[in-house]
């Protein structure tokens, strides 16, 4: 806040604010309802099951993976304790590093994300993609890319120390 009192909105940032208030928890509810209709999987299982998935050897440092996730590492593992307890994941020691452990998708995991990811994206492009046109999904990304450096958030994970 200024000396001169608050930067109010203009009407365009008020509606460009309140049409991301209302678009997002909507498409994120219709998807999420597919997801666990389609596969059983809640939003959680699939945000970790799709980032294991598109790892080398189906496996992350669990630190890296909270930290990928922006979760903390409390939510992420009770998350993979649910998950372990369903076959999904398994956690793994890392071999010669007694303070770090890893997580892995299991057989069974492989072919769950398998299975929920083409019903997934049906999904996404029935709620999202295919009701926008290409410049409005180019610009869509670029607003995203541009918010996600501006918080520092990274896209892979970082190699452990």
């Amino acid at each position: 806040m200024s000396e001169s009192g608050p930067r109010w909105l203009t009407d365009s940032e008020q509606d460009a604010w309140y049409a991301w208030r209302r678009m997002f928890p909507l498409v994120n509810a219709e998807i999420a309802r597919d997801l666990t209709q389609n596969s059983g999987l809640s939003e959680a299982d699939y945000d970790v099951l799709s980032v294991l998935g598109s790892t080398d050897g189906h496996r992350l440092r669990i630190s890296a993976l909270a930290e990928l996730m922006q979760w903390s590492r409390s939510r992420l593992s009770h998350q993979l304790t649910r998950m372990e307890q369903r076959g999904i994941v398994r956690r793994e020691e890392v071999a010669g590093d007694g303070r770090g452990a890893e997580v892995v998708l299991t057989p069974f995991g492989v072919d769950t994300i398998m299975t929920a990811a083409p019903l997934h994206v049906e999904s996404v492009r029935r709620h999202l993609i295919d009701a926008l046109t290409p410049e409005q999904l180019r610009t869509f990304a670029e607003v995203g890319e541009l918010l996600r450096e501006r918080m520092g958030v990274t896209r892979k994970p970082r190699t452990p120390r």
